[in-house]
Formats: C-alpha cells, sequence, structure tokens
C-alpha cells in the first residue's frame, strides 16, 4: 500500500513591511516657476514641480539610503497627483498621503525678479495640505520610526494641521522615537508672538532643533550663536543645530560645541538649502556617526542644494558625496 503524500507545508505568512527610518508630516505644494530673471508677466518660460519641507527632508534623506515615509494631504487634482507621483519616483513611502476630494492643492508661484531675488507668492489658503489632521497620523508608522522629523511650518496652517503635530509628537515620545524639529518659522503664516508660543510647547518634546538665528531668538534671548545654541539645549531638546548660512553651521550637545564652515559653492537657488541641510543632518543621524560627521554632511547637502534651480532636485546620492571637495573645521 503506498502512503499517502505529506500534506503541503502551510505558506508562509507575508512579513510585515518594514517601518521607514525616517518618519514626517506636513505640507506638500505644487510650483510654477519662472526660469529666467525678469517680472513675471513678462516671462513665458516656467516651469511646473513641487515642494514641501518635510517632502524635501524625505528625499533627502531617502537618495542617502534611508528608508522615509510623508504623510500629508493633497488635493483630487493633477497637481497633487503628480506630487505623490514624484515622492513615490524618489523612493518615499506615501502609502499614508491622503487625497482629498474637498479642496484643492496648494501652489507656490516663484519670482526670479532679478538675478539674484526671488519673489515667492502662495496659494494655500483652505489647501488641502491645510486639511492634515490627528486622523491621519498612524500610530504604527509613527511608533515604528527612529526618527520623526516636524516643522514649525505645519502647526501654523490649520488647528487641526496643529493638532496632527501633537498626537505624532505623543506617540514618538511614547514608544522612544527621536524627535526632530526644525523651526522654519514662516513670517506670512502667523506672528513671531503667535508662533513662540506654539512651538515653545514643541521644544521639551525634541531631541534635536533646528533653527536659524533670527529663528532661535523666538525663544532665547541670547545674540551669540553659540549662547544662543547652548540656550536652546536648556529647554529640552539635547541638540542644537544653529544654520548661519553663508557662516556654515554650529551644533550644541551638552557641553560641546562643533563648528562647520559653510561649503563654497556657485549659488543658484537658496530655497530649500535649510532642508537639505536637515536632510543630510538627519542621515548622520540614522548613520550613527560622530556630530562632526552630520554636520559636514549637512553642509555638503545644503551646498548640492544651492547650486541647483528647485527646492530638493540638487540633494546628492551616496556616490556623489565626493564631488564637493571642502574642508571643514570642527572643534
Amino acid at each position: 500500500m503506498t502512503p499517502a503524500a505529506p500534506a503541503p507545508a502551510p505558506a508562509p505568512a507575508p512579513a510585515a513591511p518594514a517601518t521607514p527610518a525616517l518618519v514626517t508630516l506636513g505640507e506638500a505644494m505644487a510650483v510654477v516657476a519662472a526660469t529666467e530673471p525678469g517680472p513675471l508677466a513678462t516671462r513665458t518660460a516656467l516651469r511646473l514641480g513641487y515642494a514641501g519641507a518635510e517632502a524635501t527632508v524625505a528625499i533627502g534623506v531617502r537618495r542617502l539610503g534611508h528608508t522615509a515615509a510623508w504623510t500629508g494631504r493633497v488635493g483630487q487634482d493633477a497637481a497633487g497627483a503628480m506630487i505623490l507621483a514624484g515622492l513615490r519616483a524618489e523612493g518615499v513611502d506615501v502609502s499614508r498621503g491622503r487625497t482629498d476630494p474637498e479642496a484643492p492643492t496648494g501652489l507656490m508661484l516663484r519670482e526670479r525678479r532679478t538675478a539674484d531675488r526671488l519673489r515667492v507668492t502662495y496659494y494655500r489658503a483652505g489647501s488641502a495640505g491645510s486639511r492634515l489632521s490627528p486622523d491621519d497620523v498612524d500610530e504604527h508608522l509613527f511608533a515604528g520610526a527612529r526618527v520623526l522629523h516636524i516643522t514649525g511650518i505645519t502647526p501654523a496652517l490649520s488647528g487641526t494641521a496643529r493638532a496632527a503635530v501633537e498626537r505624532a509628537l505623543t506617540i514618538a515620545r511614547a514608544a522612544g522615537v527621536t524627535v526632530s524639529f526644525d523651526v522654519n518659522h514662516r513670517d506670512r503664516l502667523w506672528s513671531r508672538s503667535e508662533a513662540a508660543t506654539v512651538l515653545a510647547g514643541i521644544l521639551p518634546y525634541a531631541d534635536i532643533v533646528f533653527a536659524g538665528p533670527r529663528e532661535a531668538s523666538l525663544f532665547v534671548a541670547e545674540d551669540e550663536p553659540e549662547r544662543m545654541a547652548r540656550a536652546l539645549t536648556r529647554l529640552g531638546p539635547g541638540q542644537a543645530v544653529l544654520k548661519l548660512g553663508a557662516e556654515g553651521a554650529l551644533a550644541a550637545i551638552g557641553d560641546e560645541i562643533v563648528v562647520q564652515q559653510a561649503i563654497p559653492v556657485t549659488a543658484v537657488d537658496p530655497i530649500g538649502a535649510g532642508d537639505a541641510f536637515v536632510a543630510g543632518y538627519l542621515a548622520g543621524v540614522l548613520d550613527g556617526v560622530p556630530t562632526a560627521e552630520r554636520l559636514r554632511l549637512a553642509a555638503v547637502c545644503g551646498a548640492f542644494s544651492v547650486s541647483v534651480p528647485g527646492d530638493w532636485e540638487g540633494l546628492p546620492r551616496r556616490d556623489e558625496l565626493g564631488l564637493l571637495a571642502a574642508e571643514d573645521v570642527s572643534r
């Protein structure tokens, strides 16, 4: 008698998708930009693209080899489809991005009024991005990441967007996720006094804070960069990184101050440089390298960014980092 064949082993359950290393949430907008200097009314050559501080950071971290996810809302329109397709093409997880059928995608109009002066107009009131809400914040996604990155732009967009940021912060802190906070104050969105009140409430949640000197002055009375950075760390964050533009950057971590000179390049478009800098620094955090190496990587990313038109288009990949040879100074 022939023995019965053994029953086939059950197929293994599909592995749960890995949580991205970096998660972020915020607004992404369509961009219509003049491609040459002059009044926009007389220009016919325009470039269509997209931008968003948090989206730029996600793209930058992804290009440097780490996984990243973006949460936000876009309209059910061609601009929204372009944004989601563009982020997917860059390898950013947009599975928690939502298409809002009741509001349009925001728009940024960028005019190069002279060769070295940009003028930007926003059409974002009532946009899909401003309708971000706590319901958009996936607890599994945000609790499983290594880094949560937020900016001061999102809580300025609306009450629901502010509540979404608060939910993301609560989830991240409870799960032990490193919280990165770029102050990124926008005068057109709210007053300095309102921004100072709301954003000061975020500082105790943050492990890393990024700011320019004017942004840091929202919270501290110091006027010298090292003292500013040290004062910021006393408000909660263990690391305070001051972006100093052409003068470079510095980081305060406990009693340590690390200084990084700017990398000299021919600047073409300054918009997005600060977000590129943050992307480089956070990639260094994910790499696990010392502060001096994080700052240098941040400076390299910022230099690449300003060398190319657009917010994120010039962000480097790992194999391109050596293209900019520069000496850095740290102590």
